[in-house]
This record gives C-alpha cells, sequence and structure tokens, in this order.
C-alpha cells in the first residue's frame, strides 16, 4: 500500500516523461522502476545492492546499474529527470552524490526525491521494540527534514515543492505488513536495502500474498483514516527540485574563407 501511494506521489511531481531521458535511483524489488518506464521515456535504474539490481532487472530487463553512492557511469547532462526512491537514507556519501546528481542533469532538469521524514512519535518507538530499526533495514541514518535536503543540495538545486505523507494508519498498516514478511523470510539473508520482496517470495509464499488480497480493501480503508489527522505531518517526505546550471555555449565554426591577420608592430 505504501508502495501504491510512493508512486502517486512521485508521479504527480514528475509530470509527463514522453521523450525525456529519465533516471530512478533506489527502485528495491523493481516495481516502482517497472512502472516509471510504463509511462514513457527513455528509462535507466540503478540501486545499491546486487539483489535489489536482479529484482529490477527481472521486472524491467536492461539498462540496470549497480552504484555505490559516490560517482557513477553516467555521462554528464545525460537525463531531463532523476527520481531518488529511499536511497539517500542508505549511503553515507549523500553530499557526494548530491554533487553526482547535479553532473548527470541536463541544465533545467528536474529532481525528485523521496527519503524518510524525521519525526519523534510513538509509532518509531514502537517499531524499534518490535526489532523495525533502522540498522535492520539498511538506514544509515533515520531521515531527512526539509531543511536538511535544502542544506544537502544547497546552491547547486533550487527546492520548488515538498510535502509529507503516509500518516499514523497507513504507517502502522506498512510496520505489521512489514513483520509479516520479515516472518516468512527468517533465516535468510538481509540485504543493504533491507527488506526486499522479490518474485521469488510472491512464488514461494502465494497462500500468504493471496490472504493479503483479501484483506487489502480493509486495510485500504484503514488507511484512509489518515486524513483525519490533516494536522500531522506524515512519515514519508517527497521534494521536487530543479537544477540551477546553464546550458553549454556551442562553439562558433569559423567560416570556410576566414584568414587569419596577424599584425606585427
Amino acid at each position: 500500500m505504501l508502495k501504491q501511494r510512493k508512486f502517486r506521489e512521485i508521479t504527480e511531481l514528475l509530470g509527463s516523461t514522453e521523450g525525456l531521458d529519465c533516471l530512478d535511483v533506489g527502485g528495491d524489488n523493481g516495481v516502482i522502476s517497472y512502472l516509471l518506464r510504463r509511462r514513457g521515456g527513455m528509462w535507466k535504474s540503478a540501486d545499491l545492492d546486487g539483489t535489489a539490481v536482479r529484482a529490477i532487472r527481472e521486472l524491467v530487463g536492461d539498462s540496470v546499474f549497480q552504484i555505490d553512492g559516490g560517482k557513477t557511469c553516467f555521462k554528464d547532462d545525460e537525463f531531463d529527470r532523476v527520481v531518488i526512491v529511499d536511497f539517500l537514507e542508505h549511503i553515507h556519501t549523500d553530499a557526494e552524490f548530491a554533487e553526482e546528481l547535479f553532473r548527470i542533469l541536463k541544465p533545467g532538469g528536474e529532481l525528485i526525491i523521496n527519503v524518510p521524514y524525521v519525526k519523534k512519535s510513538l509509532l518509531r518507538k514502537l517499531r524499534h521494540v518490535l526489532g523495525e530499526t533502522d540498522e535492520k533495514h539498511g538506514h544509515v541514518r533515520p531521515g531527512y527534514t526539509p531543511d536538511r535536503l535544502t542544506h544537502l543540495l544547497h546552491h547547486r538545486f533550487k527546492i520548488v515543492f515538498w510535502k509529507t505523507y503516509s500518516k499514523f494508519f497507513s504507517e502502522s498498516i506498512d510496520t505489521f505488513l512489514t513483520l509479516a514478511i520479515s516472518w516468512t523470510k527468517k533465516g535468510e539473508l538481509v540485504s543493504s536495502k533491507g527488506l526486499i520482496v522479490t518474485g521469488r517470495d510472491l512464488s514461494g509464499h502465494r497462500k500468504i500474498f493471496r490472504l493479503y488480497s483479501f484483506v487489502y480493501p480493509f486495510l485500504w480503508l484503514m488507511a484512509k483514516l489518515d486524513m483525519l489527522l490533516f494536522w500531522t505531518s506524515g512519515y514519508m517526505l517527497i521534494i521536487k527540485a530543479k537544477v540551477e546550471k546553464s546550458a553549454p555555449r556551442p562553439s562558433r565554426a569559423l567560416p570556410q574563407n576566414f584568414k587569419s591577420v596577424v599584425q606585427i608592430p
């Protein structure tokens, strides 16, 4: 459910991608990467962990790369749009990666970043008691605030919009589902991106996921109760920023009949 909401929030800010060169980073199991590619445009995908990269390739095929949060293999000014999905909280080099995003975005390019929103709450404390810690999910920091992202992007980007979403009821459901899936994957090696649900999981635990399909309408209605909490902030933060750099000036070719004249005093 959270992934559905996440995709909706991203696409509302992303707009049309027809005819554009785009990159998504942090797609985990590849579902968001797959759905983004269906919207049109020329897409590439990247993630930290080998398990995540393989899962994305299973869904989208080619143009999937493994990165480490530093220098990438992409060209200067390659992309019109870059979407970062729950990635920055997994790397120590977020400032270095912000510089890399500046390099690979075209002048006038746009950046969408989705990250956890830092907030103190009873639900967060409960998650830690249940073992759903930042360390378990591969987070090197609990998340960001708008001010922290503004500082991170500094003079390279201008943030034009931000909001929080996914409040208490949605997050409670997500916590319950995460615990349930963790139980089904008990004993398996956890990736550096934390819990990743792959196609193999769906095949191996069909009965559990069928049960989820049955209770989904009830959980969907429960998540709608978030609208009653209009005075509170959400647990996820999403921003839209524009890169601030000028297009390179085209070099002027000299006419074929141009003659160089050197005057010697």
